[in-house]
């Protein structure tokens, strides 16, 4: 088992980390997740306690008369509450119904991080994209400037060519620059995210074929904040009911020994029952029940809003797969085209000023293809995590 866990280390040293190896790692080493998890095992303590009794009240007393007389005692009284027909139960059940909320905020706050990480990144595959293809056309710049160095001396024009691809190549160096500093950024927002550092990064992202707006919808079905507001509409119920039952009197019984040195000891035994003559469980009933309703109203209010954000992650995915489709479907083969015939004139000493034009209208063209990828890709997460879905 030791070598395997040296070999996965080893691996993920060399190769870096998927995505899927990731999010695995930081949903079992997430301090947030950890917080809830350990709430949750508060409250199960909580739920061995709720339909116990109350603690029993020992009473020691003894008067000052003398012991001839016939007053004069030393007494001992126990006294126990036992509370209405179902009250234990109903406390029992507010304790489960919390347990529930709990356990549903856990799995939303897993399905959010999850959700955080594929964004962070879905951002850090990016701006490597990005950088990639800068490094590229910075290469290919250098290229032709080079090319076009030899015609200087033939051709004016062929100088302000050159002049102009050298200040193109310092913008991408400026890109290049402001992404590196922008990776490590998103490394770092990634390291914080999954609860341990994260240098490298395996991921591959692509756009798929768009999905029916009705088969992904029909997932929300699934969504966690929606269940959340029903366990806490079931909590409030359940407190409502507790309520209701505090409106019925408790049984207190009472037994005393009393110990009399010159006459003889005796036994008292006594019923006490709890008078809610003040109206106070009323309100309390009342407060309940206003605080159901009002959980309800937030539950229809969550229904919209998951609704709203379903639609427009859809309508983002389906930009971003629009857009990556129009750029390679439609612009960049005639980019390509005119590409490759102002290279074959830049060969034989043509205006390298025009081919530098092309050359930046190609590269603002995969940036906005890498863009959309990312977009499709990050609303689809989004989509997923309104369905609920960890992974």
């Amino acid at each position: 088992m030791k070598s395997l866990f040296v070999v996965l280390f080893l691996s993920s040293a060399l190769f870096g980390l998927s995505l899927d190896e990731v999010i695995s790692k930081a949903l079992n080493e997430n301090p947030s997740l950890e917080s809830i998890t350990q709430r949750i095992a508060a409250n199960s303590s909580n739920i061995d306690v709720s339909d116990q009794f109350s603690n029993p009240t020992l009473t020691y007393s003894q008067n000052t008369l003398d012991k001839d007389q016939a007053m004069s005692r030393q007494t001992v009284t126990v006294q126990q509450k036992l509370p209405y027909f179902g009250k234990r139960d109903s406390l029992k059940s507010v304790a489960l119904a919390q347990e529930d909320f709990l356990i549903e905020n856990l799995t939303q706050a897993k399905v959010v991080l999850v959700n955080e990480i594929k964004n962070q990144a879905y951002t850090i595959w990016e701006l490597e994209k990005l950088y990639k293809i800068i490094c590229d056309y910075e290469d290919l710049t250098k290229q032709n400037i080079e090319l076009s160095e030899s015609y200087t001396l033939t051709s004016d024009s062929q100088h302000m060519g050159i002049m102009s691809a050298e200040l193109t190549l310092s913008d991408l160096r400026i890109q290049k620059s402001t992404l590196n500093a922008q990776i490590h950024v998103a490394y770092s927002k990634l390291s914080y995210l999954t609860s341990f550092e994260v240098k490298e990064l395996e991921i591959d992202l692509v756009v798929m074929d768009m999905p029916g707006m009705k088969d992904l919808k029909d997932a929300l079905i699934n969504n966690h904040d929606i269940a959340i507001k029903d366990k806490e509409i079931q909590k409030r119920k359940a407190v409502v009911e507790t309520e209701d039952l505090n409106n019925y009197p408790d049984v207190n019984l009472i037994g005393g020994y009393s110990y009399r040195e010159n006459f003889d000891n005796y036994w008292t035994l006594g019923v006490g029952i709890t008078l809610p003559i003040y109206g106070t469980e009323d309100h309390k009933v009342q407060e309940a029940r206003m605080l159901t309703l009002a959980a309800e109203s937030l539950k229809e209010d969550t229904i919209i809003a998951v609704d709203s954000a379903f639609k427009n992650a859809y309508m983002q995915m389906k930009s971003a797969y629009e857009v990556y489709h129009i750029v390679h479907d439609q612009a960049l083969p005639q980019i390509e085209h005119m590409f490759e015939l102002t290279s074959s004139s830049i060969s034989t000493g043509g205006d390298l000023f025009k081919y530098i034009d092309i050359l930046v209208q190609k590269l603002k063209l995969e940036q906005k293809s890498i863009a959309a990828v990312a977009n499709y890709n990050r609303a689809e997460a989004k989509i997923s995590a309104l369905s609920g879905e960890i992974e």
